[in-house]
């Protein structure tokens, strides 16, 4: 029997996650766009290198890598997390958040303002993860968050609206985009950890993870 085409745009539907306003969309990329989002991920390392983050008051430094592209980036200082305009490593501006990114914004945030920053987080070394988080330094919470995953599968976490309450866990592969918001916005969430070699994708392994956040609330037009 002769191999049929898959539907066109199947991958462009969301699956059920058990969590209003938190919608999955596995293989939203297919592998050229995956490379070539890789490509331009890694050519605005060259003006923005990745760093280790560390702690507010700790100092303890994360186990992942960091950078942003946009007008603002987020960022974490010895008195807590914020957003800057500058990346402070180099004194100059983020790059510009790629326009296949903003792409995917305009596709499925539902939102009509476009993103003003793509947190950028490299899990390039054994054991690196993310502890359990809400992402709530913005300004415009009733934008969601969308989340683009390239490289190595990990293992995704979504809990309640306090650190202790009951979660769930799921796979998030290379190409898949994940979108928090609505009633979920505020959720905890976390990557327990990452597969390693379940891609060849990102050069020298890992995964990549790129966040796109509206931070400020548009402006209201004039009456």
């Amino acid at each position: 029997m002769p191999k049929t085409e898959p539907e066109k745009g199947l991958q462009k539907r969301p699956v059920d996650t058990g969590f209003e306003g938190i919608a999955l969309y596995p293989g939203y990329l297919d592998a050229p766009a995956q490379k070539a989002l890789v490509a331009e991920v890694l050519a605005g390392f060259e003006t923005a290198p990745p760093y280790r983050p560390h702690m507010p008051r700790t100092g303890k430094p994360w186990s992942i890598h960091q950078t942003n592209f946009g007008e603002l980036g987020w960022v974490s200082r010895p008195g807590g997390y914020g957003y800057s305009a500058l990346n402070e490593a180099v004194n100059a501006p983020w790059p510009a958040i790629p326009a296949a990114l903003l792409a995917i914004w305009d596709e499925i945030a539902a939102c009509p303002a476009p993103p003003e920053c793509c947190l950028v987080n490299l899990y390039d070394a054994p054991g690196s993860r993310m502890g359990l988080h809400r992402d709530e330094d913005e300004e415009a919470l009733d934008a969601p968050v969308v989340s683009i995953s390239l490289g190595d599968t990990c293992t995704f976490r979504v809990g309640g609206f306090a650190r202790s309450d009951k979660s769930k866990s799921f796979r998030l592969a290379s190409g898949d985009v994940l979108v928090i918001g609505g009633p979920s916005r505020l959720r905890y969430h976390g990557v327990d950890r990452v597969t390693p070699g379940s891609s060849q994708l990102v050069p020298g392994g890992g995964r990549i993870n790129l966040t796109l956040r509206r931070v400020t609330k548009p402006a209201q037009p004039a009456q």
